[in-house]
């Protein structure tokens, strides 16, 4: 696509309504997109593209532009980032403009200081200096400046992943099995899925391959009663009914009833008939109550930072903070703490984060476990392994884009003492 004054002009408007980040930068780009309804395919994958590139390296960015505003702030990512040489600007800028652009296209990232390098804010290098070196801080930081791959799950109700793989080649769509979800599709590319037969039939859905696993850890049993704890739009409780074959039961609760909402057509696709959404207040709603001690496997993907996302939401380096996690740290206890009441003796709770804070995670499983004296830390590898997932991160699954390709998924599997299947 050949770049035109009113490309930058239209991409600038994008970049402009999104940096105040009072709202995720998905949704504020989703208005933006419904309010000029004359841009076309290829005009809004360049202003997204560049509007969340220019986020995953904005530090950088405001750090060697000098006066960081909409336009130099695109005008320098892409110069630098978006591989566009200075021969292809200069019809488009001004003199001086063309002058600090050469001069940013000179500047080596390597010499900032590690805040920068990495594209965390200070209060977060600070956190991560509490169990990562500095070669692990950049490494972390630097595999979060890639754009996420997409993934997609196969509805083994309705199809199998060789068959989706070979529908996806016929059409042109290349894609590969993925290495440890036995039911996850890596795609190359960005190709328009939610408009092809597969995804319109609900034979696939898009899913991160590090959230499929959650799926495993869990096990569900046909015949099993099983809650979603935290279900928002559904994509694990729709994953969880699938491998339950469509029998049993699931519980997807959630306190928002718009996520709730967005699993509705999405359950309608699937073809499952075991899933029955839930609206709740609170985690000490009546509906969670009346279910205590019933309950097979339960499943809590908390509200977190959402940390180990940012490929795909560089904005929550901004929206989130030191306060915010406090306060997060807090609900994640209560959650578990509810949810936890819900198993019937030898059921199972996993707990799962999208975050790589140990206070988001590892500290919430320990506090929990040392008021909870029934309750039994399971292994995750072997409870893995037993699923035939090829993947040893220890008794915790932590995973992260560097190593495994995914989001940063924590998840730790806990039992309540007694018989039970």
């Amino acid at each position: 696509m050949r770049l035109t004054p009113a490309h930058l002009e239209t991409a600038t408007a994008a970049l402009r309504a999104v940096l105040p980040l009072e709202h995720p930068a998905d949704s504020i780009l989703r208005r933006f997109f419904r309010e000029n309804p004359k841009l076309g395919v290829n005009d809004r994958a360049f202003i997204a593209e560049t509007v969340f590139g220019i986020l995953r390296h904005r530090f950088f960015l405001e750090q060697v532009v000098g006066t960081a505003t909409p336009r130099t702030l695109l005008l320098g990512y892409l110069a630098k980032f978006h591989g566009m040489n200075l021969r292809e600007l200069t019809p488009l800028v001004s003199e001086a403009e063309a002058k600090w652009i050469a001069q940013l296209k000179a500047a080596r990232p390597e010499a900032q200081p590690l805040a920068v390098q990495a594209e965390f804010p200070e209060w977060l290098v600070e956190k991560l200096h509490g169990f990562l070196d500095e070669q692990g801080i950049l490494e972390l930081g630097r595999s979060m400046q890639e754009p996420a791959p997409l993934d997609l799950r196969v509805n083994t109700l309705l199809a199998n992943r060789e068959e989706v793989l070979a529908l996806l080649k016929s059409d042109g769509i290349e894609g590969d099995a993925t290495p440890y979800s036995p039911v996850g599709v890596r795609l190359s590319g960005k190709p328009a899925i939610n408009r092809h037969e597969l995804f319109i039939t609900g034979k696939v859905e898009i899913q991160d391959e590090g959230s499929q696993l959650l799926g495993y850890l869990l096990a569900p049993r046909r015949r099993h009663m099983v809650v979603d704890f935290c279900a928002g739009a559904g994509g694990k409780s729709l994953m969880l009914a699938a491998l339950m074959r469509s029998q049993g039961r699931i519980y997807a609760f959630d306190t928002s009833e718009k996520r709730l909402n967005n699993l509705k057509p999405r359950l309608k696709r699937s073809g499952l008939s075991n899933l029955y959404p839930q609206l709740i207040a609170n985690e000490n709603d009546l509906k969670v109550k009346r279910l205590a001690g019933k309950i097979d496997r339960v499943l809590v993907d908390a509200p977190c930072s959402g940390l180990g996302t940012l490929r795909r939401n560089p904005d929550l380096k901004w929206r989130q903070s030191l306060q915010s996690v406090e306060e997060l740290k807090h609900k994640q206890a209560a959650i578990l703490a509810s949810a936890a009441n819900l198993l019937k003796p030898g059921g199972r709770l996993v707990y799962a984060t999208c975050s790589f804070l140990p206070e988001e995670n590892q500290e919430i499983v320990k506090n929990f476990l040392a008021t909870r004296p029934h309750f039994t830390l399971l292994n995750c590898a072997e409870l893995l392994a037993q699923q035939k997932v090829p993947l040893d991160t220890g008794v915790f699954m932590q995973l992260s884009p560097r190593l495994h390709h995914t989001d940063g998924f924590f998840a730790a599997a806990l039992e309540l003492a007694g018989s039970g299947k």
